[in-house]
Formats: C-alpha cells, sequence, structure tokens
C-alpha cells in the first residue's frame, strides 16, 4: 500500500519540511495557476506554443521571445531561476552565458549535463526591461505555465537559484540565507535554495556556500531514489 506524502518524507528523513509563514499567500498564487490551466495545453508543445505567444502580462511587448526552458522533459531535477537576462530574450535558452557556464559547472559536480536528467527553467518567462526584478502581476501570469511545466515532468528535486526565484515559489521575503541550508517544497516536489550563478560570478566568496546546497540538494536526490541511506 503506497503512504501519504509525508509518511514517505518523513521515512527519508526529510520531514518536516520548512512551512509558508502565511499559507492564505499560498492560496493566493495557486488559484489564478489552476483558473487558467485549461487554457495552456496538457502537452509539451502545447504549452511552448502558449509560452511563445502569450500576451498575459505587459512584458510580451518589450521581449524578443519567450524562454520556454531547456532540458531533459523527464528529468529528475529541475533548476528554476528568476528571469531572462538580455542574452536568455535574445538566444531563447535560460542560462546562457558566463552564468550559464557556471551552472554547467555546477550541474558537473553534482554529475549532471545540460540536456541529461535535468530541464532548466526560469520563474518568468520573458524578459522584465533592463532586467528589473519581475512585478507581482508578471509573476502571477507566468506561474501557470511553471506549473505545468513541473506537472508534466515530474521532477524528484527542484534546485532554485536566486533570490528572486526562492522569495516567488516560496511566497516569502525571507533573505536567501535563511533559506539555504533546509528543505522546502513547492507544488509537492522537495525544493533546495542556493544562489543565483550571476551572483556567485559578483560574489566568489561564497563560492562554499553554494558548495554546501549542492552537496545537500546531492544528497537529497540519493535519499528519495533510494529510502534505504541514511
Amino acid at each position: 500500500m503506497s503512504l501519504p506524502r509525508e509518511d514517505r518524507l518523513k521515512a527519508l528523513g526529510l520531514w518536516p519540511v520548512w512551512r509558508l509563514r502565511d499559507a492564505s499567500q499560498t492560496a493566493s498564487l495557486a488559484t489564478p495557476a489552476e483558473a487558467v490551466a485549461t487554457d495552456i495545453g496538457d502537452s509539451w508543445d502545447a504549452l511552448r506554443s502558449a509560452v511563445q505567444s502569450c500576451t498575459r502580462c505587459e512584458l510580451s511587448k518589450t521581449r524578443t521571445q519567450g524562454v520556454f526552458g531547456v532540458g531533459d522533459i523527464a528529468a529528475d531535477w529541475m533548476i528554476i531561476g528568476e528571469a531572462p537576462g538580455a542574452d536568455e530574450d535574445r538566444l531563447g535558452e535560460p542560462f546562457v552565458g558566463q552564468a550559464g557556464k557556471l551552472l554547467d559547472a555546477m550541474l558537473a559536480a553534482l554529475g549532471l549535463k545540460r540536456g541529461e536528467d535535468v530541464y532548466i527553467a526560469n520563474v518568468l518567462k520573458s524578459r522584465p526591461p533592463g532586467n528589473r526584478d519581475p512585478k507581482p502581476e508578471e509573476v502571477q501570469a507566468c506561474l501557470p505555465y511553471l506549473l505545468r511545466q513541473i506537472d508534466l515532468i515530474r521532477p524528484k528535486l527542484i534546485l532554485a537559484m536566486g533570490r528572486f526565484a526562492a522569495q516567488s515559489l516560496l511566497v516569502t521575503d525571507t533573505s536567501i540565507a535563511r533559506m539555504r541550508g533546509r528543505l522546502h517544497e513547492y507544488h509537492g516536489v522537495p525544493l533546495i535554495v542556493t544562489y543565483h550563478p550571476a551572483y556567485r560570478l559578483r560574489n566568489p566568496a561564497d563560492k562554499a556556500k553554494s558548495w554546501e546546497d549542492l552537496c545537500l540538494a546531492r544528497q537529497t536526490m540519493a535519499r528519495l531514489k533510494d529510502p534505504g541511506l541514511s
């Protein structure tokens, strides 16, 4: 007989997960995502097409193209960043340029390779002008696409990269320093918070902290795959 999710996570040593401070905030985010779920398609191709043609917020007027995501659509790992930058907007792929190279190195440290057993996406699918922080209504407009990606991929673990991605997904204003080092949950999937590669490039002194996060992610994935591990 299948155990409830909470009991399974307890058996893995992954419970309790860190809870959101205000459950009403979670409901306010979940409702619009559920409300438009039937409008964005059930297949991967339909979802990609919906992102490319989306006009749900003002960013559709300034972007070059929607940045859907890249990688293995049956991945165990899912990387979620903040929003496309100029290079991503131009090329249509998340995490490119120097930050993308650092992400690839981080994935290699986990025994992963871009396109193989990992899927990479952003909270926002369109670039905010000047790389400003996204507005709440822009996050609301994009969340249904991310939720559907998670539904279709069914990852075992999410790695949220950067303050904005972590705060948006967990609906909190808690600092990334306080969110690190513990297991969270998003949309029923275990989630770990770490620094964005772009931040790492600006702050090389935090390399050790980032490595701690990757070790936690690797250990968590190992326990998810083999509950018998201590």
